[in-house]
């Protein structure tokens, strides 16, 4: 469900309505497809909620393995997606605001309430990289965890730090250097794709060798 509600809020609502660097069209398709825009807002405060019970689960099943670094994991994970993510909304939020023609903004032309908004969802973009970078921290722990483990196979765990490696590179690639964005964007969704959903269908399918909960 984390996967489909927050791969839907950005994959599909925040990509298929900003246009990048256009503050009017961008508001344009905001404003013509509003419902979906605040759709996609509940259906990424769901899904950041959702992370907070996986955290959890994640700590309780690997903690036998590791009980510190599964206890730093489920931290870095609470804060990447709950904390960091779901105060990142405000953003999103901000931006159909501003665009409603907020009466506390009366003071701007159209065009400048567009390019703020346009901002907003810019500051958006980069409180998620950032929300990424703990992310990527968490799943590195998670994947020397899980490797380390004998209730999943080895290779989950390979996976999941080769994704690791390509948040925090999209992370850090984007502050760092910038323009690279599609390449960096490109790199983070093949290894995300590839090791998350690998220990999610594995979870789904096959579940744990042994409980030992």
């Amino acid at each position: 469900m984390i996967i489909i509600l927050a791969g839907f809020s950005q994959g599909y609502v925040r990509s298929g309505l900003i246009v990048p660097g256009d503050a009017p069209a961008t508001a344009a398709n905001i404003l013509a497809s509003e419902g979906l825009f605040r759709i996609g807002f509940a259906t990424d405060l769901t899904a950041f909620m959702m992370d907070a019970v996986v955290a959890i689960l994640l700590y309780v099943l690997l903690r036998p393995v590791n009980k510190t670094l599964s206890l730093i994991a489920a931290s870095f994970r609470l804060l990447a997606h709950p904390a960091i993510a779901s105060l990142n909304l405000l953003n999103h939020l901000a931006a159909i605001q501003l665009l409603n023609g907020s009466a506390a903004m009366g003071i701007f032309e159209a065009d400048q309430m567009q390019s703020l908004a346009l901002f907003f969802l810019d500051l958006h973009h980069y409180g998620y990289l950032i929300g990424g970078a703990f992310f990527g921290v968490h799943l590195l722990l998670l994947g020397y965890l899980l490797f380390r483990s004998d209730l999943f196979p080895g290779i989950l765990g390979i996976l999941i730090v080769i994704a690791s490696v390509g948040y925090l590179v999209e992370s850090f690639g984007d502050f760092l250097f910038p323009g690279n964005e599609q390449v960096l964007g490109w790199i983070v969704g093949v290894s995300a794709a590839v090791g998350e959903l690998s220990l999610t269908l594995w979870l789904l399918i096959k579940g744990v060798r042994h409980q030992r909960i």
